[in-house]
Protein backbone atom coordinates (compact mmCIF):
# COMPACT_ATOMS: atom_id res chain seq x y z
CA UNK A 1 0.00 0.00 0.00
CA UNK A 2 1.26 3.45 -0.90
CA UNK A 3 1.33 5.68 2.18
CA UNK A 4 0.46 9.35 1.71
CA UNK A 5 0.04 12.41 3.89
CA UNK A 6 -3.63 11.44 4.07
CA UNK A 7 -3.20 7.85 5.22
CA UNK A 8 -4.40 7.46 8.83
CA UNK A 9 -1.73 6.80 11.45
CA UNK A 10 -1.53 5.34 14.93
CA UNK A 11 0.39 7.83 17.10
CA UNK A 12 0.78 6.19 20.47
CA UNK A 13 -2.71 6.00 21.96
CA UNK A 14 -4.21 8.20 19.22
CA UNK A 15 -5.52 7.16 15.82
CA UNK A 16 -5.17 10.25 13.64
CA UNK A 17 -6.86 10.76 10.25
CA UNK A 18 -3.87 12.25 8.41
CA UNK A 19 -0.14 12.90 8.68
CA UNK A 20 -0.28 16.68 8.26
CA UNK A 21 0.54 17.87 11.77
CA UNK A 22 0.71 21.43 13.06
CA UNK A 23 4.08 22.32 14.59
CA UNK A 24 4.21 24.33 17.83
CA UNK A 25 4.29 28.05 17.02
CA UNK A 26 4.86 30.71 19.66
CA UNK A 27 2.41 33.54 18.93
CA UNK A 28 2.46 35.58 22.18
CA UNK A 29 -1.32 36.00 22.43
CA UNK A 30 -1.73 34.93 26.08
CA UNK A 31 -1.33 38.32 27.75
CA UNK A 32 0.87 39.31 30.66
CA UNK A 33 -0.76 36.72 32.96
CA UNK A 34 0.19 33.98 30.45
CA UNK A 35 -3.39 32.67 30.27
CA UNK A 36 -4.76 31.03 27.12
CA UNK A 37 -7.97 32.71 25.98
CA UNK A 38 -10.93 32.63 23.60
CA UNK A 39 -8.88 34.07 20.73
CA UNK A 40 -6.39 31.24 21.08
CA UNK A 41 -9.25 28.74 21.22
CA UNK A 42 -10.54 30.09 17.92
CA UNK A 43 -7.08 29.90 16.36
CA UNK A 44 -6.52 26.26 17.27
CA UNK A 45 -10.07 25.17 16.47
CA UNK A 46 -9.69 26.67 12.98
CA UNK A 47 -6.79 24.25 12.45
CA UNK A 48 -8.44 21.15 13.91
CA UNK A 49 -8.28 19.25 10.61
CA UNK A 50 -4.58 18.60 11.31
CA UNK A 51 -3.80 15.01 12.13
CA UNK A 52 -2.41 16.41 15.38
CA UNK A 53 -2.15 19.95 16.71
CA UNK A 54 0.95 20.56 18.86
CA UNK A 55 0.26 23.67 20.90
CA UNK A 56 2.93 26.29 21.42
CA UNK A 57 5.77 26.31 23.95
CA UNK A 58 4.10 26.66 27.35
CA UNK A 59 5.80 27.45 30.65
CA UNK A 60 5.91 24.33 32.77
CA UNK A 61 6.59 26.32 35.92
CA UNK A 62 6.71 29.88 37.18
CA UNK A 63 9.73 32.07 36.52
CA UNK A 64 10.76 30.60 33.17
CA UNK A 65 9.31 33.08 30.68
CA UNK A 66 11.46 33.54 27.57
CA UNK A 67 8.88 35.41 25.49
CA UNK A 68 6.58 38.23 26.44
CA UNK A 69 2.97 36.99 26.72
CA UNK A 70 3.52 33.31 25.99
CA UNK A 71 1.18 30.88 27.80
CA UNK A 72 1.80 28.91 30.97
CA UNK A 73 0.29 25.79 32.55
CA UNK A 74 1.35 26.26 36.20
CA UNK A 75 -1.65 28.11 37.74
CA UNK A 76 -5.34 27.18 38.03
CA UNK A 77 -6.28 30.14 35.82
CA UNK A 78 -3.88 28.92 33.13
CA UNK A 79 -5.38 25.44 33.30
CA UNK A 80 -8.85 26.94 32.89
CA UNK A 81 -7.67 29.03 29.95
CA UNK A 82 -6.26 26.03 28.14
CA UNK A 83 -9.52 24.17 28.81
CA UNK A 84 -11.21 26.73 26.52
CA UNK A 85 -8.77 25.70 23.81
CA UNK A 86 -9.05 21.95 24.20
CA UNK A 87 -12.85 22.10 24.37
CA UNK A 88 -12.94 24.12 21.14
CA UNK A 89 -10.52 21.77 19.36
CA UNK A 90 -12.41 18.66 20.45
CA UNK A 91 -15.73 20.22 19.42
CA UNK A 92 -14.16 20.60 15.96
CA UNK A 93 -13.12 16.90 16.02
CA UNK A 94 -9.43 17.70 16.50
CA UNK A 95 -6.64 16.30 18.64
CA UNK A 96 -4.16 18.46 20.54
CA UNK A 97 -0.95 17.95 22.54
CA UNK A 98 0.60 20.66 24.74
CA UNK A 99 4.31 21.40 24.43
CA UNK A 100 5.68 21.82 27.95
CA UNK A 101 8.83 23.87 28.29
CA UNK A 102 11.42 25.65 30.40
CA UNK A 103 13.21 28.54 28.72
CA UNK A 104 16.52 28.06 30.56
CA UNK A 105 19.08 30.72 29.71
CA UNK A 106 16.69 32.19 27.10
CA UNK A 107 14.65 33.59 30.00
CA UNK A 108 15.28 37.18 31.06
CA UNK A 109 14.98 39.02 34.41
CA UNK A 110 12.67 41.62 32.84
CA UNK A 111 10.18 38.83 32.10
CA UNK A 112 10.50 37.07 35.45
CA UNK A 113 10.35 39.65 38.22
CA UNK A 114 14.07 40.33 38.15
CA UNK A 115 15.04 36.70 38.72
CA UNK A 116 18.28 35.60 37.04
CA UNK A 117 17.78 32.82 34.46
CA UNK A 118 19.22 29.36 35.05
CA UNK A 119 21.14 26.99 32.78
CA UNK A 120 23.53 24.03 32.91
CA UNK A 121 26.48 26.45 32.68
CA UNK A 122 26.93 30.19 33.15
CA UNK A 123 27.05 31.08 29.46
CA UNK A 124 24.81 33.75 27.90
CA UNK A 125 23.10 33.72 24.52
CA UNK A 126 25.05 36.11 22.32
CA UNK A 127 23.55 35.58 18.86
CA UNK A 128 20.08 37.01 19.49
CA UNK A 129 18.12 39.60 21.49
CA UNK A 130 15.06 39.00 23.69
CA UNK A 131 11.78 40.94 23.39
CA UNK A 132 10.64 42.40 26.72
CA UNK A 133 8.22 45.13 27.87
CA UNK A 134 11.21 47.47 27.62
CA UNK A 135 11.91 46.51 24.01
CA UNK A 136 14.60 44.22 22.62
CA UNK A 137 17.47 43.74 25.05
CA UNK A 138 20.54 41.55 25.34
CA UNK A 139 20.36 38.23 27.14
CA UNK A 140 21.93 38.05 30.60
CA UNK A 141 24.42 35.53 31.95
CA UNK A 142 22.47 32.68 33.60
CA UNK A 143 23.16 31.09 36.94
CA UNK A 144 24.47 27.54 36.80
CA UNK A 145 21.96 25.16 38.32
CA UNK A 146 23.17 23.02 41.20
CA UNK A 147 22.70 19.27 40.96
CA UNK A 148 20.41 19.38 43.99
CA UNK A 149 18.09 21.80 42.17
CA UNK A 150 17.44 19.48 39.23
CA UNK A 151 14.85 17.29 40.97
CA UNK A 152 12.79 20.49 41.30
CA UNK A 153 12.96 20.99 37.53
CA UNK A 154 11.77 17.43 37.00
CA UNK A 155 8.96 17.95 39.51
CA UNK A 156 7.92 21.11 37.65
CA UNK A 157 7.58 19.19 34.40
CA UNK A 158 5.66 16.44 36.21
CA UNK A 159 3.21 19.00 37.60
CA UNK A 160 2.87 20.61 34.16
CA UNK A 161 1.98 17.21 32.71
CA UNK A 162 -0.67 16.76 35.41
CA UNK A 163 -2.04 20.24 34.72
CA UNK A 164 -2.19 19.51 30.99
CA UNK A 165 -4.34 16.46 31.75
CA UNK A 166 -6.61 18.62 33.87
CA UNK A 167 -6.87 21.09 30.97
CA UNK A 168 -8.17 18.39 28.64
CA UNK A 169 -5.22 17.84 26.32
CA UNK A 170 -4.76 14.53 24.51
CA UNK A 171 -1.09 14.35 25.47
CA UNK A 172 2.05 16.43 25.90
CA UNK A 173 5.22 17.11 23.96
CA UNK A 174 8.39 17.66 25.98
CA UNK A 175 10.37 20.54 24.48
CA UNK A 176 13.96 19.38 24.14
CA UNK A 177 14.87 21.69 21.26
CA UNK A 178 15.89 25.18 20.11
CA UNK A 179 18.31 26.13 22.85
CA UNK A 180 15.98 25.99 25.83
CA UNK A 181 16.77 24.29 29.13
CA UNK A 182 16.64 20.59 28.22
CA UNK A 183 18.47 21.20 24.94
CA UNK A 184 21.08 23.26 26.79
CA UNK A 185 21.86 20.23 28.93
CA UNK A 186 22.02 17.92 25.90
CA UNK A 187 24.59 19.79 23.81
CA UNK A 188 28.22 20.09 24.76
CA UNK A 189 28.44 23.67 23.49
CA UNK A 190 26.24 24.84 26.39
CA UNK A 191 26.77 22.11 28.98
CA UNK A 192 30.26 22.58 30.40
CA UNK A 193 29.49 21.20 33.84
CA UNK A 194 31.03 18.19 35.57
CA UNK A 195 29.29 15.61 37.71
CA UNK A 196 26.27 13.43 36.95
CA UNK A 197 24.66 15.94 34.53
CA UNK A 198 27.74 16.97 32.54
CA UNK A 199 30.57 15.55 30.46
CA UNK A 200 29.69 12.48 28.33
CA UNK A 201 26.42 12.42 26.41
CA UNK A 202 24.96 9.85 28.81
CA UNK A 203 25.24 12.43 31.59
CA UNK A 204 24.13 15.37 29.48
CA UNK A 205 20.94 13.47 28.56
CA UNK A 206 20.19 12.53 32.17
CA UNK A 207 17.87 15.48 32.88
CA UNK A 208 15.91 14.95 29.66
CA UNK A 209 15.43 11.28 30.45
CA UNK A 210 14.33 12.07 34.01
CA UNK A 211 11.77 14.56 32.66
CA UNK A 212 10.49 11.99 30.17
CA UNK A 213 10.16 9.36 32.90
CA UNK A 214 8.21 11.78 35.10
CA UNK A 215 5.96 12.87 32.25
CA UNK A 216 5.29 9.31 31.12
CA UNK A 217 4.40 8.38 34.70
CA UNK A 218 1.59 10.95 34.51
CA UNK A 219 0.29 10.25 31.01
CA UNK A 220 1.57 6.85 29.96
CA UNK A 221 4.33 6.90 27.37
CA UNK A 222 1.86 6.52 24.49
CA UNK A 223 0.63 10.08 25.07
CA UNK A 224 4.05 11.74 25.37
CA UNK A 225 6.13 13.11 22.50
CA UNK A 226 9.56 14.74 22.37
CA UNK A 227 10.95 17.48 20.13
CA UNK A 228 14.68 17.66 19.32
CA UNK A 229 16.75 20.04 17.14
CA UNK A 230 20.32 18.69 17.11
CA UNK A 231 21.52 20.96 14.28
CA UNK A 232 19.74 24.19 15.16
CA UNK A 233 22.12 27.00 16.16
CA UNK A 234 19.28 29.31 17.27
CA UNK A 235 19.95 30.75 20.73
CA UNK A 236 23.74 30.35 20.30
CA UNK A 237 23.57 26.57 20.27
CA UNK A 238 26.20 24.15 18.97
CA UNK A 239 27.40 20.60 19.55
CA UNK A 240 30.67 18.99 18.55
CA UNK A 241 28.89 15.94 17.08
CA UNK A 242 25.21 16.73 16.44
CA UNK A 243 24.56 13.77 14.12
CA UNK A 244 26.21 11.36 16.55
CA UNK A 245 24.28 12.80 19.48
CA UNK A 246 20.96 12.61 17.62
CA UNK A 247 21.57 9.04 16.45
CA UNK A 248 22.51 7.90 19.95
CA UNK A 249 19.47 9.65 21.45
CA UNK A 250 17.16 8.04 18.88
CA UNK A 251 18.38 4.59 19.90
CA UNK A 252 18.06 5.32 23.61
CA UNK A 253 14.56 6.72 23.18
CA UNK A 254 13.25 3.41 21.85
CA UNK A 255 13.02 2.10 25.41
CA UNK A 256 10.59 4.90 26.35
CA UNK A 257 8.01 3.80 23.74
CA UNK A 258 6.88 7.38 23.23
CA UNK A 259 3.94 8.43 21.09
CA UNK A 260 6.44 10.05 18.72
CA UNK A 261 9.80 11.71 18.19
CA UNK A 262 9.52 15.16 16.58
CA UNK A 263 12.75 15.97 14.73
CA UNK A 264 13.72 19.43 13.51
CA UNK A 265 16.03 18.56 10.63
CA UNK A 266 17.94 21.81 10.06
CA UNK A 267 19.27 25.08 11.38
CA UNK A 268 17.30 28.34 11.39
CA UNK A 269 20.55 30.23 10.81
CA UNK A 270 22.08 27.78 8.28
CA UNK A 271 25.33 27.64 10.25
CA UNK A 272 25.32 23.90 10.92
CA UNK A 273 24.55 21.40 8.20
CA UNK A 274 24.10 17.67 7.99
CA UNK A 275 21.73 14.96 6.79
CA UNK A 276 19.99 14.23 10.06
CA UNK A 277 16.88 12.27 9.09
CA UNK A 278 18.39 9.03 7.66
CA UNK A 279 20.49 8.08 10.73
CA UNK A 280 17.70 8.97 13.13
CA UNK A 281 15.20 7.00 11.07
CA UNK A 282 17.54 4.00 11.07
CA UNK A 283 17.97 4.15 14.84
CA UNK A 284 14.44 5.02 15.96
CA UNK A 285 11.69 2.39 15.81
CA UNK A 286 8.72 4.57 16.76
CA UNK A 287 6.68 7.25 15.00
CA UNK A 288 9.03 9.87 13.53
CA UNK A 289 7.72 13.36 12.71
CA UNK A 290 9.82 15.60 10.47
CA UNK A 291 9.85 19.39 10.69
CA UNK A 292 11.56 22.46 9.21
CA UNK A 293 10.98 23.74 5.72
CA UNK A 294 8.99 20.87 4.24
CA UNK A 295 6.71 21.70 1.35
CA UNK A 296 3.65 19.57 0.87
CA UNK A 297 5.36 17.81 -2.05
CA UNK A 298 8.59 17.08 -0.19
CA UNK A 299 6.69 15.95 2.88
CA UNK A 300 4.55 13.60 0.81
CA UNK A 301 7.65 12.05 -0.76
CA UNK A 302 9.33 11.58 2.62
CA UNK A 303 6.25 9.82 4.02
CA UNK A 304 5.78 7.66 0.91
CA UNK A 305 9.44 6.61 1.09
CA UNK A 306 9.17 5.70 4.77
CA UNK A 307 11.69 8.35 5.84
CA UNK A 308 9.03 9.94 8.05
CA UNK A 309 5.69 8.87 9.45
CA UNK A 310 4.26 12.41 9.50
CA UNK A 311 5.29 16.00 8.80
CA UNK A 312 4.78 18.94 11.16
CA UNK A 313 4.20 22.17 9.24
CA UNK A 314 4.85 25.50 10.94
CA UNK A 315 4.49 28.70 8.90
CA UNK A 316 2.24 27.05 6.26
CA UNK A 317 -0.23 26.12 9.02
CA UNK A 318 0.06 29.58 10.52
CA UNK A 319 -1.30 31.16 7.32
CA UNK A 320 -3.56 28.31 6.16
CA UNK A 321 -6.00 27.05 8.79
CA UNK A 322 -7.24 24.47 6.28
CA UNK A 323 -3.78 23.26 5.26
CA UNK A 324 -4.65 19.55 4.94
CA UNK A 325 -7.53 20.32 2.59
CA UNK A 326 -5.34 22.63 0.50
CA UNK A 327 -2.54 20.07 0.24
CA UNK A 328 -4.96 17.31 -0.73
CA UNK A 329 -6.45 19.48 -3.48
CA UNK A 330 -3.16 21.00 -4.65
CA UNK A 331 -4.66 24.43 -3.91
CA UNK A 332 -2.55 27.60 -3.56
CA UNK A 333 -1.41 28.61 -0.09
CA UNK A 334 -1.88 31.93 1.69
CA UNK A 335 1.38 33.77 2.36
CA UNK A 336 2.18 34.41 6.02
CA UNK A 337 2.69 37.96 7.31
CA UNK A 338 5.77 38.02 9.60
CA UNK A 339 4.77 41.40 11.04
CA UNK A 340 1.89 39.70 12.88
CA UNK A 341 3.73 36.63 14.17
CA UNK A 342 4.06 38.07 17.71
CA UNK A 343 1.58 40.94 17.63
CA UNK A 344 -1.66 41.16 19.60
CA UNK A 345 -5.21 40.48 18.45
CA UNK A 346 -6.72 38.54 15.55
CA UNK A 347 -4.77 40.15 12.68
CA UNK A 348 -2.52 37.52 11.16
CA UNK A 349 -3.83 35.00 13.69
CA UNK A 350 -7.46 34.10 13.11
CA UNK A 351 -8.21 36.10 9.94
CA UNK A 352 -6.40 34.06 7.27
CA UNK A 353 -9.01 33.01 4.69
CA UNK A 354 -9.98 29.42 4.04
CA UNK A 355 -9.70 28.05 0.55
CA UNK A 356 -12.89 28.44 -1.49
CA UNK A 357 -12.51 25.39 -3.69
Amino acid sequence: MTVSLFTPLQVGALHVPNRVFMAPLTRARAGEAHIANALMAEHYAQRASAGLLIAEATMAMAGCSAFWKEPGIHTPAQVDGWRLVTDAVHAASGRIFLQIWHGGRACHPDLNGGVQPVAPSAMAITSDMVHTPMGKVAYTVPRELRDDELPGIVAGFRQAAQNARAAGFDGVEVHGANGYLLDEFLRDGTNRRSGPYGGPRENRARLLFEVLEATCAVWGSDRVGLRLSPLNSFNSMIDSDPIGLATWLAGELNSFQLAYLHLMRGDFKSLQKGDLVPPVRAAYRGVLIGNMGYSGEEGAKAVAAGQLDAVAFGVPFLANPDLPERLRAGAPLNAADPKTFYSEGPAGYTDYPRWQG
